[in-house]
């Protein structure tokens, strides 16, 4: 019996996580020349429960240019190159087989000094209700430059760390409290036997029973 509800607070929690998969993360800014590098753009649906089709559009402005170009778009699970300066070189790294898009990143191959810019990423949501529809546009920003080699600083490697250690101490914890439920749990079932079972034989009873021998 303890194990069964051990299992079940196991998939209960793993239920939760599940949930929660979604986390709104700011992307890397540092590209180095002739390779490739991931431009993230993601942007968590706040209504999990109702369904919801995205256009994922973005746009491009290096330090030459006064506006902002359109360079791409994903839609009903296309993708659109909309700038010849990339040509063949875009690829959707974003949310697949869905038109519910949470995750809009893009990944651009062979990098060159010219894609140093900011990069406007346009999330165009519309939640689907039974009687109507709801629209709402999320922008994301990502000031990319480009270097010749890769340069990681204290302040990155600290991060890093720092975001290791916390997922020890969360993984830790969680260990805890289950270790702690299921302690509960156990007690509790033992004092539920130990009542039961009080109410089937009365105090002094067995004292006044006699067995021939």
């Amino acid at each position: 019996m303890s194990h069964l509800l051990l299992t079940l607070a196991l998939l209960a929690l793993q239920a939760c996580l599940c949930r929660g998969a979604c986390v709104e993360v700011d992307s890397n800014t540092e590209a180095v020349e002739n390779k490739g590098f991931k431009l993230g753009c993601i942007s968590c649906k706040q209504r999990s429960e109702v369904p919801a089709r995205a256009v994922v559009d973005w746009f491009f402005k290096s330090s030459d240019d006064y506006n902002f170009t359109h360079v791409y778009r994903y839609e009903n699970n296309m993708p659109h190159i909309t700038d010849e300066r990339f040509f063949d070189r875009l690829a959707w790294k974003g949310s697949k087989n869905t038109e519910d898009l949470q995750d809009g990143s893009i990944y651009i191959l062979n990098v060159t000094f010219n894609d140093t810019g900011i990069y406007n990423c346009t999330f165009t949501r519309t939640l689907v209700y039974p009687n109507y529809e709801f629209s709402n546009i999320t922008n994301k920003t990502v000031n990319m430059k480009v270097v010749a080699e890769l340069t990681r600083g204290w302040a990155s490697i600290l991060s890093e760390v720092m975001m290791y250690v916390s997922i020890i101490g969360l993984q830790v914890w969680l260990a805890i409290e289950m270790v702690y439920c299921y302690r509960k749990i156990s007690a509790a079932g033992e004092e539920a036997l130990r009542e039961s079972a009080s109410r089937k034989i009365p105090d002094g009873l067995l004292e006044n029973l006699t067995f021939p021998l």
